[in-house]
């Protein structure tokens, strides 16, 4: 918005009211009209002084211009200017009009810079009103109001001279109830390129269209065998959907001869967006839905540039003045940078079918110190897109030189021009500000032709690494007119860096002292390679226990890119976020394979075993591992021959095993025994488990009174056996004794019968049981036997 004119009120014009009086008297005289020619045309240029010395500035209108259409007119056409006006002031504004004014042609690129910061209207300076017809009228601006105007001009009606940039302005005119003349009070500025066939020789101009966002993919992946991604929100979504910001940057640029700078992590997370994937939501996920949306937008870029130059950054744009400035004392730094150059050009080949060119290198803004070059090239690159506000000339050359130099050890810097590359850095959401953004870069495109116009040069343009998408728009605009343009054709990066050198351009790289403070202050500092060097020995050291070590190879490795990415920039608190994350997933995961904590136990004798369990809760399996036991006194505990003892260890996904140490008691006490994981090559692996065993050794003296003791024992169990065994013959003889004397009995009985039947000496006599003895009968050598439980001790014989 235009600031009004604020000059001092004059009384009416002495020259007005002289030639009202010279007509009075000179009528009739035939030398009248000649004489009055002259007075009439000082008359129109003192009513302007006059309207301008009337301006007080106590109303004040700010007039915008919206738009202004063709953007660079050739012969024959005619140019529309819109915009409004906004009474700004505490009076209305009256018997207002808007008109269009051609300055003088700008000679010089400088001289568009001050023109573009003039403020206020300046008699000679501002031209002069083409009037007319081609104006916008209104009866009165209301304090406040915001009215619209348009107004169409034949370029034959602006008497444009020679080839050149020419001021336009755009004034509002009217009166107050202060002031009830003519004042001029409010005035904006634009620039109208005019060059009106087309030029002999044309400037050749690269323009770069970036399509970079910031960080998307976490380092988190599924369990299952597609690791599904994790996204930290659905950002990317909306940048990709109709109308999203890489939307629009795809749709603009797809219609214009550009070179696309690609980085290898969007397309990379774009792709992941194409299959399942999920998004964090607090501390869960949710299933993502927009796979649609990314198959096409991937489509539709593979459509676009498959005959276009596509330069690959470095996997996700790797801040190289953070890593020159703070990085390269940290062990490993530069080798991040090698990996990220080595992925690029194979994410891209995979996912567009397009091969890039990776021999650029796009430090932040273009600014270059021997330590960014020094970086830069040392992942393979040999070209350095720098900026004219770095590399600056000292050769007081009196044009722009071309974009390629040479800044020694085979390096080529393609220097983009400042004030092109910077057109369209502010808010391109205002229209006017849009149009007057679009009009100086067109200005400053032809101004640099018009500086040699026989001289052929190459000019590069690198905006801003992520353009608003009304930012990208504006861009559009005003590369369509360029491009539709007498003066420019375009030219790919490639091209560009081949270009003969100007001898007098500057080649020698500003010292590291002159790097501009305001993005030193952006760096990433070096706690964030610090950060890397610590992710990547962790990650080392979990893999080589990993059966498939790609499934955590690749995410992390790319996690550690994406930890030095350009994109940080200004934005410390979510870069450590990120970085945090990203050692909390590892550390998660590590933890997953570890020792069972035990608790206290207890030893006796001379040997034993201690059990130890490792366990994996991974989904794969884990090799190349040893446990070691070890005896913190080993002269009361020893682990199998010594202080410790190791063995390897293999456990499937998901299982647990356990794991026997042999152990042998040297004196009676309490010992601590701490059990740790290694790697193969000796490096420990997780946290180690301490735990306190308490040995009881037994001694010679109480293995003999132990052994006395167990002999007693079964001594006193043979005693009772052969008792027992004893009780049970007696109790056998004694039923068989009990038999024996019942026959008896019952012969007895029999023998009685028979004698009452049969008298003595009827019959044969039969000795019986109550016979006498006769003298030929041997004695018994024993004593009758008792029928009586033989006594305790008493031996029985059978």
């Amino acid at each position: 918005m235009a600031e009004a004119a604020d000059f001092q009120g004059m009384s009416p014009s002495p020259a007005r009211r002289w030639l009202r009086r010279s007509g009075a008297l000179l009528a009739g005289v035939p030398l009248l009209a000649g004489l009055l020619q002259l007075p009439l045309g000082t008359s129109t240029y003192a009513s302007e002084k006059t309207a301008v010395a009337d301006a007080t500035g106590s109303s004040t209108v700010d007039v915008s211009i919206d738009s202004l259409s063709p953007s660079a007119p050739t012969a024959g056409d005619t140019i529309t200017v819109s915009g409004t006006v906004t009474n700004k002031g505490k009076q209305t504004v009256t018997d207002a009009h808007v008109g269009v004014r051609v300055g003088p042609s700008l000679n010089s690129r400088s001289a568009i810079d001050s023109a573009a910061k003039r403020t206020g209207f300046q008699l000679g300076l501002d031209g002069s009103e083409v009037g007319g017809t081609y104006v916008a009228k209104f009866s009165e601006l209301v304090v406040g109001v915001s009215q619209s105007f348009s107004i169409s001009v034949p370029v034959d009606e602006l008497e444009l001279g020679a080839d050149g940039v020419y001021q336009l302005g755009v004034s509002l005119t009217g009166r107050t109830a202060a002031q009830s003349w003519d004042q001029i009070l409010g005035i904006q500025r634009t620039f109208l390129p005019w060059q009106e066939d087309a030029a002999d020789t044309k400037t050749k101009t690269t323009y770069l269209w970036p399509l970079i966002s910031t960080v998307h993919l976490t380092a988190e992946t599924g369990s299952d065998a597609q690791q599904t991604p994790v996204f930290e929100n659905d950002d990317l979504a909306k940048e990709i959907s109709p109308g999203g910001r890489l939307d629009q940057l795809l749709s603009l640029g797809s219609s214009l001869d550009v070179t696309w700078v690609l980085d290898p992590d969007l397309l990379a997370s774009v792709d992941a967006m194409t299959r399942s994937y999920q998004v964090q939501d607090g501390d869960t996920t949710t299933a993502g839905k927009n796979q649609a949306i990314a198959k096409q937008w991937l489509a539709e870029l593979e459509k676009t540039v498959e005959d276009k130059e596509v330069v690959a950054l470095p996997f996700a744009d790797p801040d190289l003045a953070s890593l020159a400035h703070n990085g390269t004392n940290v062990t490993g730094s530069l080798s991040h940078l090698k990996d990220a150059t080595d992925v690029a050009a194979s994410t891209v080949d995979t996912i567009l079918h397009v091969t890039p060119n990776t021999d650029f290198a796009w430090p932040a803004d273009g600014a270059l110190d021997p330590s960014i070059v020094k970086v830069a090239t040392s992942a393979g690159a040999d070209k350095v897109i720098a900026r004219s506000d770095s590399l600056r000339e000292t050769g007081g050359l009196s044009y722009t030189p071309s974009a390629a130099r040479p800044i020694g050890a085979g390096t080529t810097a393609v220097v983009a021009d400042a004030r092109l590359s910077t057109a369209f850095q502010g808010d391109m959401t205002k229209a006017d500000s849009s149009t007057l953004a679009v009009q100086e870069f067109l200005a400053q495109s032809l101004a640099i032709n018009l500086q040699e116009p026989e001289k052929q040069r190459s000019i590069l343009v690198a905006p801003q690494r992520m353009p608003s998408a009304s930012q990208a728009q504006s861009m559009a605009q005003a590369l369509t007119a360029l491009q539709g343009g007498n003066w420019s054709e375009s030219q790919s990066l490639s091209a560009a860096a081949k270009a003969k050198p100007d001898p007098g351009a500057t080649t020698k790289v500003p010292a590291e002292s002159s790097y501009p403070s305001s993005l030193r202050k952006q760096e990433l500092p070096q706690s964030a390679f610090e950060w890397i060097r610590d992710t990547q020995t962790s990650l080392d050291n979990f893999k080589v226990i990993l059966t498939d070590e790609s499934r955590v190879v690749t995410p992390f490795g790319r996690a550690m890119d994406r930890g030095m990415s350009t994109s940080w920039r200004g934005r410390p608190v979510p870069a450590a976020t990120f970085r945090a994350s990203v050692s909390s997933y590892l550390n998660e995961l590590t933890g997953l394979v570890r020792l069972i904590e035990k608790s206290d136990a207890k030893l006796s004798g001379r040997s034993a075993t201690i059990p130890v369990t490792v366990q994996n809760n991974l989904v794969q399996g884990v090799d190349h591992l040893v446990l070691r036991l070890t005896s913190q006194q080993p002269t009361r505990l020893k682990i199998g021959d010594g202080p410790y003892d190791e063995q390897p260890i293999t456990v499937a996904g998901e299982h647990s095993q356990s794991v026997k140490f042999d152990t042998s008691i040297k004196a009676n006490g309490p010992v601590k025994v701490v059990a740790q994981l290694y790697t193969q090559d000796g490096q420990e692996y997780g946290d180690p488990v301490t735990f306190e065993v308490k040995v009881t050794e037994i001694t010679s003296t109480v293995m003999l009174v132990i052994g006395g003791g167990f002999l007693l024992l079964v001594l006193a169990g043979f005693r009772m056996y052969t008792q027992r065994k004893r009780a049970a013959a007696r109790q056998a003889e004694e039923d068989a004794r009990k038999d024996e004397s019942a026959d008896e009995d019952a012969d007895a009985t029999e023998d009685t019968e028979d004698s009452q039947d049969h008298p003595a000496g009827e019959s044969g006599t039969e000795s019986g049981a109550d016979d006498p003895e006769h003298p030929s009968d041997p004695t018994p050598d024993t004593a009758p036997e008792s029928a009586d439980p033989s006594g305790t001790g008493e031996r029985v014989d059978r």
